[in-house]
């Protein structure tokens, strides 16, 4: 189709679609459009809602009018579907799975989404296996280096209720981070604002701010070693980079952050480290259907736990030789 035919249209929105946030009905409904794309969209007003500009994170009410303006969008029948090879590995990945939701453990390296040069995220992936009929949506999100439990829904209704418990703060999210330096005393919470700079090189940079928004973490103390301590990370909020951000902050930065720690990482230079070491270990919810909770465990994988055996071999020695 050419530009010239390309025609806005206006969508009304459903009983389905009331509480879901304006960028992920738009990106939903403009499959393979760059995200990057659908946000400039509404910036600049091409989007709207009964006829005012308003924000992505504006929420649908049952009946609002969406102008959709004239976007082209790959054609879906001529993408190449992924191989077996990449569809049994994502589907591998896979560790609960019901009516309404998946659970998935992401490997570090693998965006959640597609975008900014990125042809497939996890989400294009699972879409992608499951067929054309698919309505996986994400429901949060993980930095492309992080690992461990992401959050899909499969119906509108369960991310509405799932976005809900998000809100309200009822979902328990659990980190392990191996942090940099001698550790010295118990729990530790960094209560600290956090404000995004530009993006530095195609990437965003966080720090802490006075004028920032706010931001909590704590931070226990699992296992310690002579030069870093492994900490189970509970979040109180959820902001951009937030667990490396204030762990750095307080002179722990998490072994392996390019970003926030230093060029002379002891884990990277001694027990072999090639990845940020942060990983999603668990999430804990209600379901959204029957109500009854749900805890979910993402285990270790190898490029973490081998670096994290050399680093207690080596912490044995030291004890030892002591």
């Amino acid at each position: 189709m050419s530009a010239a035919a390309l025609r806005a249209v206006r969508v009304t929105a459903g009983d389905e679609e009331a509480g879901r946030r304006l960028d992920n009905f738009l990106l939903a409904r403009l499959k393979g459009v760059p995200r990057a794309h659908v946000y400039r969209l509404i910036r600049s007003g091409q989007v709207r809602v009964n006829s005012r500009r308003v924000q992505a994170s504006y929420r649908l009410n049952s009946g609002d009018e969406v102008r959709v303006p004239p976007v082209r969008q790959p054609d879906a029948t001529n993408a190449p579907p992924p191989s077996r090879l990449r569809a049994d590995w994502i589907e591998a990945l896979v560790l609960h799975e019901d009516a309404d939701l998946v659970v998935l453990n992401k490997p570090s390296g693998l965006a959640v989404h597609g975008g900014s040069g990125i042809s497939l995220g996890a989400i294009e992936l699972l879409r992608a296996t499951r067929g054309p009929h698919s309505n996986l949506e994400l429901v949060h999100r993980l930095d492309r280096d992080t690992s461990g439990c992401l959050l899909m829904a499969k119906r509108a209704a369960a991310l509405r209720a799932l976005h809900a418990q998000f809100r309200a703060g009822s979902v328990d999210k659990r980190y392990l981070a191996l942090l940099l330096g001698p550790w010295s005393g118990g729990a530790r919470t960094v209560d600290a604002p956090l404000v995004t700079d530009e993006r530095r090189g195609g990437e965003r940079h966080v720090r802490v701010d006075p004028a920032g928004k706010e931001a909590v973490t704590h931070y226990l103390p699992l296992e310690r070693f002579p030069n870093a301590v492994l900490a189970e990370v509970h979040l109180a909020t959820g902001r951009t980079h937030q667990i490396r951000v204030h762990a750095a902050s307080i002179g722990h930065p998490v072994a392996g952050d390019e970003r926030y720690g230093p060029s002379d990482d002891p884990i990277v230079a001694g027990q072999g480290l090639k990845r940020l070491f942060l990983h999603a270990r668990s999430l804990g919810f209600h379901s959204p259907g029957s109500g009854d909770p749900i805890r979910i465990e993402a285990p270790l994988g190898d490029d973490l736990t081998v670096p994290l055996d050399r680093l207690r071999t080596t912490a044995t020695r030291v004890q030892a030789s002591g």
